[in-house]
């Protein structure tokens, strides 16, 4: 086939053979486990959704896909006894207006949860 038509990544990162979507993304996680495994936090988890917005049908009776933010980590993190919700971003990611877009619904609907971006 010819790479013409070979579809990348549109943020050009590299996914690796864990199934992370980035380099970054695995070595934080390995970062979190090390922390809970230390006691620092607990009840990690990876790809955790978000609903911010389900699913309608507008008045002309057109159905609405709902919205959904998919946070790389969740966890708690004892010292600040919170939930927090993580996402490893590049700095370009981070200006893009759809993330930014997301992540204010996210830090609105969910406000007992601290959002950091890594």
């Amino acid at each position: 086939m010819n790479n013409f038509y070979k579809k990348g990544n549109k943020y050009k990162n590299v996914k690796t053979k864990d199934g992370f979507d980035s380099k970054k993304e695995a070595k934080r996680f390995k970062e979190l486990e090390m922390l809970q495994k230390a006691g620092v936090i607990r009840n990690l988890t990876k790809q955790s959704p978000f609903n911010l917005l389900p699913s309608f049908k507008d008045k002309q009776g057109i159905n609405e896909r709902g919205i959904k933010y998919i946070a790389d980590f969740v966890y708690f993190d004892i010292e600040k006894n919170s939930f927090v919700i993580e996402d490893v971003k590049s700095p370009f990611t981070k200006k893009l207006p759809a993330y930014i877009i997301k992540r204010k619904l996210v830090k609105f609907t969910y406000p007992e949860y601290l959002f950091l971006e890594v």
